[in-house]
Formats: structure tokens, C-alpha cells, sequence
């Protein structure tokens, strides 16, 4: 192993090699645990370490994410805590702000350093990792910050299956029909494997409880689905993707190409064809763009912004600094076409952390690096429930073999054995029995009755129990999500505060 150059001369415990992993996700998680294994005699004698810094606790299996959202699975079983999977590594719950990878240091943010009031932290590494992943792509939309509501989380998918039953429950009560319309209207942004299949799921969800409801049939419910492209899910090829439109049409899913959001002011959607649908309920699942740490360093980066690297998966021009997955701009040596670069999806993530963790150690080892190379298999989505396309190995699926498809290939990858029993458990356990219905709507503010009882401040304002991410005030919902989309005002003084309409009851979030 390689001495160690950039730890703190002040520590009395002899220099090592730092592995600092950002990035807690898939990439992430599984180029950690590759490393912890490799590196196992290394780490025994105390001549490496591997920190891995992340905004959560967990790592989330994003395809399962729309069956969270539809109650099929248990939010618990979408996400795998990292202490108990990198038992070996040191795992630092904060934000990566930036990265001077020519001083080999990282600017990290924690929630100890804002409890403190210390400000950022210096992390010293000798080799980098960046899997920071990405985030939501948003355009300059009026009202897009203040009503919309994201798809990338764990706590968004079931913030929104809260809202959506939440709007059903207001459209039950009320007696004012325009309320009752934009409440039982839902509108996704986002053609591609996140809004199509969260529409889908959370539609045969919604269609399935309007049966309790005595006064909503599924016939009032109103689903848009808007798309700038000429076609869905581009993944699955061209014949796929206009069967899932005709699909989702039977189902009376209102879904329009080559049509963009406008504006979203004052709970109105207004898209680029002149309509204009009233909704409390605006889903944006348009793309995704690189984690903002990549361009706060001095590595290089492509025109969309992500780290150009090698077949090696090191960054160009860089010793010492690896990526993979979302954040990594990576040559395809597998294609004809010159300068081809591998698809940012999960199909080529999984595969590129193997190799990545195997360079590393090669490196450190003094052995030469083997190129990553993976011809594209294909790609399935789910349109609900029994119901699915597939482009696998030029054999074109639809319905129930490739909803069928679906379910396997994405039991097979979900991380831990643990993970795969509890999750195929559930399916069977949902094959047997009725859907929950159930609207958990105060799992966001679980300290409101509280307080409204104790005579502070009203429902909705957040309290020292919300739990904020590095960078973000505590207790305040960020923009875009469930709970600041049903924000109350606060009441005047000497009046009860305003009711929420929120079921008061509890949930467990996720657990770490």
C-alpha cells in the first residue's frame, strides 16, 4: 500500500491510505462494500480506511420507489441501512460542498458542524470516489418551486401517497366542485421511467380506493401525463413505447407528446397546448442532472456536466479520482460509434462498481486496471399492476410477462438477501390481501397535535423533531415537497389554528 500524504501531522495514529466514497447510493454502497472485502487485510493491519460521506443513512433502491408510493412494498424494505452493510467502513452522515482534489481534500457539511455552528470541515483522502449521483432537473417554471412535488426519494414517494389520498379524502368532504376537481386532478411532468411508472402505480392505487369512498368514482379521477418528446420511455424502443401510450389512453390516462408545462401558479397547470387543468397535485419527474458537488471541484467535466473518465473509470487527467453511475461521463468500448459513452442507468452503474472497486485495489497494488465493457442488455418498466413492457435482448415484451420480467430482474438486483426475502414476501403478502389505504398525511409534521395541544406554534410549521439535511433549516420543508405544497398559513393571534385535514395518526420512517 501507498503511504498516506495528506492525513493531519498532529494525529498520533500512524499515517494510512484514505478511500473517501461520496455518495451513499448505489454506486456508492456497492463500490464501499467491494472495497471492504478486497481490502480486508488492509484494514485489519490499519494501513487503509474507507469513509463514506452521505446525505442519508441509507441507500435507496430507486425502481421500487412508484411500489412504495403504490403500497405494494414497505418504504422499509426500498432502502438498506449502510452501518449494517459497511460494518468496516466509516460511514459520515453529511454533504460534500466541494472538492480540491489538488490539495486531495473534500468540503464537507454535517449536521454536527451546523449544531455546532463551526461552519464546513476539510477532509483529507488519498484516493476519491465521487458516486454523488444526481438530482432533479428543474426549469425556470413559474410556481414550479412552490407546487411541485418531486420523485427521487423514499420520503417522496410516500409524501405522495399520502397527498393523493389525502386529495381524495378532500374531494369526498367538500362541496365545491372547483375544489373537488383540482383535488381528484394529478399531473406528471416527465415521460421517462419515473413518471411513467409512478403514474401507473399510483393510478391502480388510487382507482382501487376510490371503492370506499361513497361520492368518488374512478371515472372522476383526471390523470395528465405531460411529455416535450414525441414518445415515452425511449428505453424500451419505439414499438414498446407507443404501446405503453395506448395502454395508459385505455386506462383514461390523459398522455400528451411533445407538450410542455408553461407554468404552474396558483395550482394551475397551464401547458404549451393552451390547456389549463386546476390541480393541487403536480408531480415533476422531468430528468435529472449531476449532484452540484462536481461542478464546485477541479476535475473535469462534459458538456452536461458530469466527470469525463476513462474505460478505467479513473477521471481523465486526474490520479487518484475514480466515478461511476450518474456522475460519470463513461466510454462505451462496446460500441461502433466514436466516441459513444455508456447510458447513465442502473444496468451500467451495478456492473461499473465491481470493476471500479477491482481498479482501485489493482492500483493501490501496483496492478494493471482491467477497462469496464458491457454490451446493453435492454430495459423493462412497469405500467402497473400485472401490466408492463420489456425490450430484453431484441425480444420485445408487453403485459403480464413483461410486468413479470420486471419484478424479477429488479428482485435480483436489489441489494442484501435480507432485502430481496422481506421485499418478495410482500408481494405474495399483496397477492393475498387488500391494499392499504391509508393516509399517513402527519408523518411530516408528527409533532403538530403536540403542539397545537401545548398552545405553540400551529400544525405545519415544522418543530425540533423534522429532521433537515445538511444545508437546509431544520423543521422547514424544502421546496417541491408534499408538505410545503399543503403548508397552512399561520392563524391570527387569539385564534385556533387552522386544521391541516391530515390524518393525526403515525408511521415509522425508514429505517437506518
Amino acid at each position: 500500500m501507498k503511504a498516506a500524504n495528506t492525513r493531519d501531522t498532529t494525529s498520533e495514529t500512524p499515517p494510512r491510505t484514505r478511500i473517501l466514497v461520496v455518495g451513499g447510493g448505489y454506486v456508492g454502497m456497492y463500490t464501499a462494500l467491494r472495497l471492504q472485502r478486497k481490502l480486508k487485510p488492509e484494514l485489519d493491519r490499519g494501513d487503509a480506511e474507507i469513509v463514506v460521506v452521505t446525505p442519508d443513512p441509507y441507500m435507496t433502491y430507486q425502481p421500487f420507489l412508484p411500489e412504495a408510493a403504490a403500497g405494494s412494498i414497505s418504504p422499509r424494505h426500498v432502502v438498506v441501512p449502510l452501518r449494517r452493510v459497511l460494518d468496516r467502513c466509516t460511514i459520515l452522515i453529511g454533504e460534500a460542498r466541494s472538492v480540491d482534489h489538488a490539495k486531495r481534500t473534500a468540503t464537507v457539511v454535517t449536521l454536527a458542524t451546523e449544531e455546532e455552528g463551526a461552519g464546513a470541515v476539510e477532509l483529507g483522502y488519498d484516493e476519491l470516489v465521487l458516486a454523488p449521483g444526481s438530482v432533479s432537473r428543474t426549469l425556470p417554471v413559474p410556481g414550479l418551486a412552490d407546487f411541485g412535488i418531486g420523485f427521487k426519494t423514499v420520503e417522496e414517494a410516500i409524501g405522495l401517497r399520502n397527498h393523493v389520498i389525502e386529495q381524495m379524502d378532500i374531494a369526498s368532504s367538500t362541496r365545491d366542485p372547483a375544489i373537488r376537481d383540482a383535488a381528484l386532478t394529478f399531473v406528471f411532468v416527465g415521460g421517462g421511467y419515473a413518471g411513467v411508472e409512478a403514474l401507473a402505480e399510483l393510478e391502480d392505487m388510487a382507482r382501487y380506493t376510490s371503492r370506499y369512498y361513497h361520492n368518488v368514482q374512478p371515472e372522476d379521477l383526471k390523470w395528465i401525463l405531460v411529455e416535450a418528446a414525441g414518445r415515452i420511455l425511449p428505453e424500451v424502443g419505439a414499438d414498446m413505447g407507443r404501446y405503453a401510450v395506448r395502454e395508459l389512453r385505455a386506462r383514461n390516462i390523459d398522455v400528451r407528446l411533445e407538450t410542455r408545462l408553461e407554468s404552474c401558479e396558483d395550482r394551475v397547470a397551464v401547458l404549451s397546448d393552451g390547456s389549463r387543468f386546476p390541480t393541487r397535485t403536480l408531480v415533476w419527474t422531468a430528468g435529472v442532472k449531476p449532484a452540484p458537488v462536481l461542478a464546485a471541484s477541479d476535475l473535469p467535466l462534459d458538456d452536461r456536466g458530469r466527470l469525463v473518465c476513462t474505460a478505467h473509470l479513473s477521471v481523465e487527467g486526474a490520479d487518484h479520482a475514480w466515478a461511476a453511475g450518474d456522475a460519470a461521463a463513461v466510454p462505451d468500448v462496446t460500441s461502433d460509434v466514436p466516441g459513444a459513452l455508456c447510458a447513465p442507468n442502473a444496468q451500467h452503474a451495478v456492473r461499473q462498481t465491481k470493476v471500479l472497486a477491482e481498479n482501485i485495489v489493482a492500483a493501490l497494488r501496483g496492478r494493471p486496471l482491467t477497462p469496464y465493457a458491457h454490451s446493453y442488455a435492454g430495459s423493462v418498466a412497469s405500467l402497473g399492476l400485472h401490466k408492463g413492457v420489456a425490450h430484453v435482448y431484441g425480444r420485445k415484451l408487453k403485459g403480464y410477462p413483461a410486468w413479470l420480467m420486471h419484478r424479477a430482474y429488479h428482485l435480483s438486483r436489489v441489494p442484501t438477501f435480507n432485502r430481496k426475502a422481506r421485499v418478495l414476501a410482500e408481494w405474495t403478502l399483496s397477492g393475498l390481501f387488500k391494499r392499504e389505504i391509508v393516509s399517513l398525511g402527519s408523518l411530516e409534521h408528527p409533532r403538530a397535535e403536540f403542539e397545537t395541544a401545548a398552545g405553540g406554534r400551529p400544525p405545519g410549521h415544522g418543530g425540533p423533531t423534522a429532521r433537515a439535511r445538511p444545508g437546509t433549516a431544520k423543521g422547514t420543508p424544502p421546496a417541491g415537497t408534499p408538505g410545503a405544497l399543503d403548508a397552512p398559513e399561520a392563524a391570527p393571534p387569539g385564534e385556533e389554528p387552522p386544521r391541516t385535514g391530515r390524518d393525526e395518526s403515525a408511521d415509522s420512517s425508514p429505517d437506518s
